[in-house]
């Protein structure tokens, strides 16, 4: 049986990265591998920061 592999794709705040370090941990514990998205993972997650978001609209 292969390992399980998961990816992150973040877009935002200091604090989200460090949410995602800590998800990524949980998920190792239990057998996953941190892979890039471009490598097929079997779970997949996708975190975006609201403030950063807003500020986007703002000035984007």
């Amino acid at each position: 049986m292969s390992t399980p592999k998961l990816a992150f794709y973040i877009l935002g705040c200091k604090l989200i990265s460090f949410e995602a370090s800590n998800m990524t941990i949980n998920f190792e514990v239990e057998g996953y591998e941190r892979v890039e998205f471009q490598e097929h993972p079997d779970v997949g997650v996708i975190s975006i920061c609201s403030v950063t978001e807003n500020v986007v609209k703002s000035f984007g």
